[in-house]
Parts: structure tokens; sequence; C-alpha cells
């Protein structure tokens, strides 16, 4: 049974693309209050379903595959942009496939321009009407405007033409990076992407016994099952531990945990991977905003998924990609890195920032656990000391040493030298994770 919330996602989901939605036709449309047709449009923003742009309302636009995900609709554009529509609104769902930089003469320029690109240009009338007839948007720089003509001609087209205050300079940059965002968030693994669906999904309903969970725990040799009620709302999740020496007859919402921990489809594998080490929990209900029950994942899910990713290729590079890459591993038994310390990985004052140097050393610990065959772990805690300052281009060397090591657990720590000094040490335990 679908709630209002989800009813007006699907309604939203159903309409053409291009439409326009408001609050309140949403409201009028759905009998619902104001107050919820406005809170199913902002989560249709963020499911990428709509856009809304000041001084043109909200648009529903085609979602994205997320293989496609570096690709941007014109009214996206405008609001990286803080752009103003000044004609072809009707077109602001299409896609764009590329950006073209106006900064030639005019014939040259169309030779770039395709239909369905994107050409960035200062106050240029004739290059306006040109990209507009070969079939491309305009993105006009400087906050100049165009002529009534090509408004009209936009219109028609159903080609947005887009004014911004910011230069050609800094509006290339700006899209450029929010492209690379996106490549970034393209490369995160999400739960969506590898849990288990609900209809493949093994559970036990509100009224069962244990018997029924006897039952099921032969037929899937699974060791723990969400509990759900009858409308399929998420109210416990059931293990072996909490059936042994229970009666048959007994009903499986006595013996449940409730109010178990859960996850959405947004949350990362990487976040789950951890919650579930740190809780000690091996399978984890997903579920929707309002709690009713998506799929689950599983302990082996994760820790499958989490080393799938590592051996796949990168588009977009995060603080984390970089400090990996400037670290060479030597040595075979005992493990001595070398890093050095780029502009990037820097605070105000030229030194390492604690963000940089916490990841390298976290780093240099995995490394020296895989070494030891102990598999993928988990930071818990770090402490860290600076000794003398860390500066912009020194080359470090970074010594671990394993001071205990349990099944679960292992304390480390670790030397910092530049230049046959030592400039820093630190601390760490970590979680290890079973398979």
């Amino acid at each position: 049974m679908s709630t209002k919330h989800e009813k007006i996602l699907q309604y939203i989901e159903s309409l053409p693309i291009g439409e326009k939605i408001s609050v309140r036709q949403i409201a009028k449309e759905m009998q619902v209050s104001e107050g919820t047709a406005y809170r199913a449009i902002k989560e249709a923003e963020n499911r990428s379903l709509v856009s809304s742009i000041e001084r043109v309302g909200t648009i529903r636009i085609e979602k994205k595959k997320k293989e496609n995900i570096e690709r941007l609709t014109f009214a996206e554009i405008v609001n990286i942009v803080d752009g103003q529509v000044l004609g072809g609104k009707a077109g602001l769902h299409k896609t764009l496939n590329k950006f073209v930089i106006g900064a030639m003469q005019l014939e040259d320029m169309m030779r770039y321009t395709d239909p369905g690109s994107l050409l960035i240009v200062g106050n240029r009338i004739k290059a306006h009407y040109n990209a507009l007839k070969t079939g491309a948007a305009v993105l006009i720089t400087g906050g100049f405007d165009t002529t009534e003509e090509n408004k009209r001609l936009a219109d028609e087209l159903e080609l947005p033409i887009i004014s911004s205050s910011y230069d050609t300079f800094t509006v290339a940059t700006m899209i450029n990076r929010a492209i690379y965002d996106q490549l970034i968030k393209k490369d995160i693994l999400l739960i969506e992407d590898i849990y288990v669906k609900l209809e493949d999904t093994a559970k036990l309903i509100v009224g069962q016994t244990v018997a029924d969970f006897h039952a099921l725990n032969a037929n899937t040799s699974h060791g723990a099952f969400p509990v759900v009620s009858k409308n399929n709302k998420l109210v416990g999740i059931v293990t072996v531990k909490d059936v042994i020496g229970k009666e048959e007859h007994e009903l499986i919402d006595k013996v449940m945990t409730k109010h178990p921990i859960s996850v959405s489809m947004k949350t990362s594998v990487a976040s789950a991977g951890h919650r579930m080490v740190w809780e000690g929990i091996d399978l984890l209900p997903v579920v929707d905003d309002d709690g009713y029950l998506q799929g689950v994942i599983s302990r082996q899910d994760v820790l499958k998924a989490l080393q799938t990713a590592q051996h796949q290729p990168q588009h977009g590079e995060t603080i984390d990609d970089i400090v990996k890459s400037e670290m060479k591993v030597l040595g075979e038994e005992d493990i001595l890195v070398e890093f050095t310390v780029t502009p990037q990985m820097t605070n105000q004052y030229g030194a390492v920032s604690y963000g940089a140097f916490t990841t390298l050393l976290t780093e240099v610990g995995l490394i020296a656990l895989k070494r030891r065959k102990r598999g993928d772990a988990v930071l818990e805690n770090i402490t860290t000391y600076y000794i003398k300052p860390i500066q912009m281009d020194n080359v470090l060397r970074i010594v671990p040493h394993i001071l205990d090591m349990s099944r679960k657990f292992v304390k480390m720590d670790f030397d910092v030298f530049h230049e046959d000094a030592l400039v820093g040490k630190a601390m760490a335990t970590f979680q290890l994770l079973d398979r």
C-alpha cells in the first residue's frame, strides 16, 4: 500500500518530460496539503526527476541513468551558472552532448557547434542565431541580452538561450566542475547498486512463529530475516541467536529485535559496511523514507562489492585518490612507504592538512595488513602527533609497526620521517572485516 508521498512521486514520474509543475497544482491534483506536495517535489528533485529554476518554475526532466550521469540537462546548467532563461524554456529538460566556447571566428565556431551542444559565447548576436539554427542551445556570458528575433527562434525550436553574469572562463570552469563532481558520484557504490530486491528477499510477517523461522532457515540457509507488518512496513529483524531455546509456537514478534538498524537506497556501500562491522551484524534491511521494506543487503554482498570496486577504473579524483597516487611502497617484509606532499594536501599555512595526513596513515596501515594476509579492515580510531612541521613538497617516509593483533582488532603505530628526522607519529586501531 503506497503512502501519499510515494503516490505523488509516482505521479511526477508519469508526467511527460518537459512538463511544468507547481506545489499548488500537485496539491490540487493529488488532493493533499501544499506542505506534503512541497516535500514530494523536493524529493523528486533529489532523485533528478525534476529541476527547479528561479523565475521559470519546476520542470520534469529526464532521469539520467547512473552510467550516463555526466550528461547534464540545460535546466541543471541554468542552476550551475545562476543563469536567466531568455527564451526556449520548453527545451530546458533536454540534455547537452558537449559545450563549445565561442572564442573564434563565426565560421570556425559553427564548425564545432553540433545539434544538442551548448555554445558559450558573449554578446555576438549572429553567433546566437547561427547556433540555434544548427540545433544548439546558447549560453551568453557577461550578463548580455540577445535580440527578440533570437528569443522567438529559441521558443520555436525549443532550444534554451541562457544569460549568465559570469565571464566565459568562469562559466566553463563551473560546468566542468559540475561534470567532474558527478563523475566522482558515479564511482561511489550505493546500496541501490547491489541490494537484494524485495521480490528475492526472504522475510517473515508479524504473527508468524519460531517454527516458520526454522522452515525459512532450512529453505534458504540464511541466518537472519527482516520482519514486516502485513502492509510490508519493517518492524524488526530476527536471527538464529534470537530463536535459540524458544518454543516452536512462540510468536516472532516476541523474540525479534525491534527498531532494527536499516539503510536507504542512497546510503553508500562503504558506509553500510562500516556500520555492519561496528554493530556486528550480517544483514541490513533496506527501507524507503516511510520505513517500507525495499530489500536487504548482506555483509558478503558489501565485501564483494567493495573488493570489485577497488579494481575498477576511476573517472573522478577525490582527495583520497590524490593521496594514494603519491604513495610508493618500498620493501617486501618490512613495509616502508615514500610519499610527496603536494599543494592540494596542504592547509592555509602550507603545512600538510590533518585530513590528508590521516588518509595517508590509514592507507599505509591497510597496506601493512594486506601484506600480513589480514584482508580488509576499517579504521576505528587514530591519534596523530606532529613533532615538526610537515611542509609542501616534503618527501616523507612512513614506517608502520603492528603492535598487537587479535581476531577482530589490530593496534598499530607509525613513524613518519623527513630527511632522517622524525616529524610525526601516530597510533591507530583497525577493526578487521570478517569474511
